[in-house]
């Protein structure tokens, strides 16, 4: 199911400090039609979910106030606690369908979105990320030109801080099955800046439930095989860096899933590197928590029972 386009003066106000893109700023709307007069293809956005309430509002805002003519929204919500289920009821009339109940995690929410799609293109877009102005109309307009070959679509992403100032942007690497063996040294992009077409989805899907991390990694290595990927030259996302981020707070964990889904595919090679990198990053890890430790020990407990031999002697 479409929604109607809104527009910034449809939806409800924002909060209170809250300016500027998606706050109260809108991208500008598409022709009802493409220029040949036949219609946009339809992009459906699914949105996993679970207790992101401080930026789930800003995610559903980018998405609505893209004005894109042909889309479909939908939000899959885990069992929230912390005020999400509110943030959707508030903009329940422009989404197309959410629902807020147990699931078995971020893969599984987004499979069963992608199973109420009924798009042309897809994507997920993560509740701590936000696109950008005008991001659905560039990828829309380069789908119009690609060739049946390109599956998927890659635009520019970038991280960014609490601030919403860029701390990271992956450098533009071939977008090739072999490219992405070096996932974890170059060879990466912004997910949330990757759409692709529902028969790469259907041939490649759904997402890996056993995997916790590298899921869509998985996913990009399936479609490289049997698709082309091609770039839009535009900002099209962009992706929260904090701590309840599971790339942000749990990157060693997310780093060794990663490595073993690589030599999964046969990148034994790409895997053993990365292998070297992880050993050697222990290491310094170790060198500098054996520093931070001696210096401990020494102002709290050697300095001090120094000082006190000193003046007992005198």
């Amino acid at each position: 199911m479409s929604i109607d386009t809104p527009s910034l003066s449809d939806l409800p106000a924002p909060p209170p400090g809250k300016t500027g893109w998606p706050w109260t700023e809108q991208s500008d709307a598409l022709p009802e039609t493409q220029p040949d007069g036949t219609p946009w293809p339809k992009i459906s956005i699914v949105t996993p979910s679970y207790n992101q309430g401080q930026f789930i509002e800003e995610t559903i805002r980018s998405v609505l106030l893209q004005r894109y003519p042909n889309l479909e929204y939908i939000v899959m919500d885990g069992g929230s606690t912390d005020g999400t289920v509110e943030i959707l009821e508030k903009y329940d009339p422009w989404i197309a369908h959410w629902v807020s109940e147990p699931d078995d995690g971020q893969s599984d929410a987004i499979n069963k979105g992608f199973e109420r799609a009924t798009g042309d293109t897809y994507a997920w877009l993560n509740s701590d990320d936000y696109y950008a102005p005008g991001g659905l109309s560039a990828v829309a307009k380069r789908y119009g030109e690609a060739e049946k070959k390109v599956g998927a679509l890659v635009g520019t992403g970038h991280k960014v801080n609490c601030d919403g100032d860029i701390v990271y942007t992956p450098e533009g690497s071939d977008l090739t099955h072999e490219a992405f063996l070096n996932w974890l040294n170059g060879g990466s992009f912004m997910q949330p800046a990757c759409f692709f077409r529902r028969q790469a989805w259907e041939e490649c899907g759904p997402l890996r439930e056993d995997l916790r991390y590298p899921m869509d990694v998985d996913l990009w290595l399936k479609m490289a095989r049997g698709y082309d990927f091609d770039r839009v030259g535009e900002t099209i996302a962009f992706a929260y860096e904090h701590k309840g981020a599971k790339t942000t707070g749990e990157r060693p964990y997310m780093r060794a899933e990663t490595i073993k889904l690589i030599s999964e595919y046969g990148g034994r090679e790409a895997a053993w590197r990365e292998l070297d990198r992880m050993a050697e990053d222990l290491a310094d890890a170790r060198q500098k928590i054996e520093y931070i430790k001696s210096t401990l020990l020494y102002k709290y407990i050697v300095g001090p029972l120094y000082k006190a031999f000193l003046r007992k002697d005198h």
